[in-house]
């Protein structure tokens, strides 16, 4: 019998990636907004593991499946790694992606090219019903640009210069940033862990 895997988020551009980066699974995939009464985890942890954790953990109780979630944090070091665990709600509980946006590129209006060094962090958790929890992170390193580029990806993908190099997340194809993104390099840590499903 196929068993399902609930991809613990409301988001439907992360739900889009993990599926066009996992490999092809004995398992039915199913974003959590297709289970009745579902709710977002309120992300109120101080990492990005133990917000994922919640996410899968919930996720797998109220689905009564296996849960895979993720958090995300853009890590900037001229801003002792701010925005990081708070990446979606930098400009407010309530930002919008432009707003948060706005913001880094504000906050780093004075800082000059060679010290706009960041990360993308990612942490994915996997948790079955009856509480085992695995966890794997992966990284991307580049840098910010001083104005958004590129019509692809989400969130911070416009000012994020892979490797620090000339093109964005958002300037590469979805198959280009799907190969080394950090969402990808944490999805293949957590993928020994699927086979127990």
């Amino acid at each position: 019998m196929e068993k399902t895997l609930v991809i613990a988020t409301f988001n439907r551009h992360k739900t889009g990636e993990i599926l066009a980066i996992l490999p092809s699974l004995r398992l039915r995939l199913r974003p959590l907004s297709d289970f009745p009464g579902a709710v977002p985890a309120v992300e109120d942890g101080a990492s990005l593991e133990e917000n994922a954790l919640k996410k899968a953990v919930e996720a797998a109780r109220f689905t009564g499946a296996w849960a895979l979630a993720d958090d995300t944090g853009l890590e900037v070091d001229a801003l002792g790694g701010a925005p990081g665990v708070r990446s979606a709600r930098y400009a407010g509980e309530t930002a919008s992606p432009a707003q948060n946006s706005a913001l880094l590129l504000a906050s780093m209006a004075e800082v000059p090219v060679q010290e706009r060094t960041a990360r993308f962090a990612c942490v994915v958790a996997l948790a079955s019903p009856d509480g085992k929890t695995f966890t794997a992170r992966g990284t991307l390193e580049g840098a910010i640009a001083g104005a958004a580029r590129g019509a692809n990806g989400f969130g911070y993908d416009p000012l994020f210069l892979v490797g620090g190099g000339p093109r964005t997340l958002a300037e590469l194809s979805e198959k280009e940033k799907n190969g080394i993104s950090h969402r990808a390099r944490a999805l293949a840590g957590i993928l020994p862990h699927l086979a127990l499903i």
